[in-house]
Formats: C-alpha cells, sequence, structure tokens
C-alpha cells in the first residue's frame, strides 16, 4: 500500500513539529526517518497512524480513508495495563480483548510471537518484563493484524545488539514478502545504513533530503543537519556502510 504525505503540519499550540513535510513510501519497502531530537519524526509517524491532528493530507493508495489495520509501535511502550503477553499481543489483532477471541486469533498471536522469539513469554505479565522483553511484545503486537502499512517509532532503541540484528532481519523479510509499506524511526544511523531502503531527513519540522539511502547519508546534508562528519563506504548495490563519526565542530 502506498503512503503518500502531502504537506503535512503539524502544531503543539504555537510550536510548530512539523512543516510542510510531503514524501511517499512505497509497498516492499523500508523508509527510515531520521533527524535530530526534536525534529518531528515521532509526529510524523503519529500523524500517519491517525493519532495526531493535523493539515495536509495523508493518502494510502490515493484514498484519505485510512486502511482499517496500521500496525503501529509507539516510542513509549511503558503500559501499565495487567495484561499478559498474550492479550497485549492479542490486543493488536483485535483492537479491545473480548470474549470472542478465535482460534485463528490465538494462532496468529501465537505465530508471531513464535516468530519474534519470545513464545516462552506468552502468559508473562506484561509489567514483570524487562525493557526490551516489552519491546518485542510490542512489535509483535504492531505484526499481529497482519498490517499492509508497518509504523515503528524507535523499535530498537531497548534491545541488546543480538535481538537488534535478528529484529531487522525480520522486518527486512517481512517487508519483502508481505509487500509491508515499512516506516522505521531510528536514531541508530548504522542500523539505518543497514536497514532502509531510502531515508527521509528531518530538521526542526522541515524534510532537508529525501533518497535512496546510500544518496541521503553520503551527502553533505546529513553532515550539516546532525554536525557529524561520517566515514562511510559504498557497498555493492545502493548500500553504504558507516564506518565512523566524528563531531564536525569548527567547520
Amino acid at each position: 500500500m502506498k503512503v503518500e504525505v502531502e504537506a503535512l503540519d503539524i502544531r503543539y499550540g504555537r510550536q510548530i513539529a512539523v512543516a510542510g513535510v510531503s514524501l511517499a513510501a512505497m509497498p516492499g519497502e523500508i523508509l527510515g526517518v531520521l533527524g535530530p531530537n526534536g525534529s518531528g519524526k515521532s509526529s510524523l509517524v503519529k500523524a500517519i497512524a491517525g493519532i495526531l491532528p493535523h493539515r495536509g493530507a495523508v493518502r494510502f493508495d490515493g484514498a484519505l480513508e485510512r486502511p482499517s489495520v496500521i500496525g503501529y509501535m509507539p516510542q513509549d511502550n511503558q503500559s501499565r495495563a495487567a495484561l499478559t503477553v498474550l492479550e497485549t499481543v492479542l490486543l493488536g489483532r483485535l483492537g479491545r480483548l473480548g470474549l470472542r477471541v478465535t482460534d485463528e486469533d490465538l494462532a496468529s498471536a501465537e505465530r508471531v510471537l513464535h516468530e519474534i522469539g519470545i513464545a516462552h513469554l506468552a502468559m508473562r505479565d506484561l509489567a514483570a518484563l524487562s525493557g526490551g522483553q516489552r519491546q518485542l511484545v510490542f512489535l509483535a503486537q504492531a505484526l499481529a493484524s497482519a498490517p499492509r502499512v508497518l509504523l515503528l517509532d524507535e523499535p530498537f532503541s531497548a534491545l541488546d545488539i543480538r535481538h537488534q540484528l535478528e529484529v531487522a532481519e525480520l522486518l527486512a523479510r517481512l517487508t519483502r514478502e508481505m509487500r509491508l509499506t515499512t516506516i522505521l524511526v531510528l536514531h541508530d544511523l548504522p542500523m539505518a545504513a543497514r536497514l532502509a531502503d531510502r531515508i527521509a531527513l528531518l530538521q526542526h519540522g522541515r524534510l532537508m533530503a529525501m533518497g535512496e539511502s546510500a544518496d541521503v547519508l553520503g551527502s553533505r546534508t546529513m553532515r550539516d543537519v546532525f554536525q557529524v562528519r561520517f566515514m562511510t563506504e559504498r557497498l555493492t548495490g545502493d548500500r553504504i556502510e558507516i564506518r565512523s563519526m566524528q563531531l564536525a565542530t569548527g567547520e
């Protein structure tokens, strides 16, 4: 499902969070949304998810009507609900827990838990889990409904390096196999280089660059936005690897 954002404006009172952003994300690709703190990344994704009011348009395959199923994982996963892991994942499929949980619903939730590697936590209380474990649970919740659009805000922030790599490989595979339109908010620039097909670079709520991952990450704009010098190496195909980073002060 193609997602198009047209002249998007988001305000918190008088504060402008996103100003006139237009971009598109395509089925079967991962779009990484990068930018310094306070650049409007989370606000942009929340607007696409339908959580924040905004001006401008968000279109899904050309239509303004939001699809019934969007997989959304917020940055803040500090849920205080007294739910088990399985119940939490089922919420992603059902919208709310009720009396009608079908065998298909249970099978889908259990399949996702196995795929992410946390099936052994199914009956554990969500509140008893570590931050990294909760992050995996909410990723499972976002995937449980088999969405066509997947919006993830900092999905790797609480994970150890092994789980980061496992989840990155899973997201890349599912995006290709299921033709998902996957939009990731990321602070981890090497992970963005590894995972994103294209990148939208934000600063002060404005879109500064949009294009293929290697082109944006290797650009002068990237350096100016972060005030960091990047040593990069172009790999085979259209990928780039960030070898090192250092402050670009005094330039």
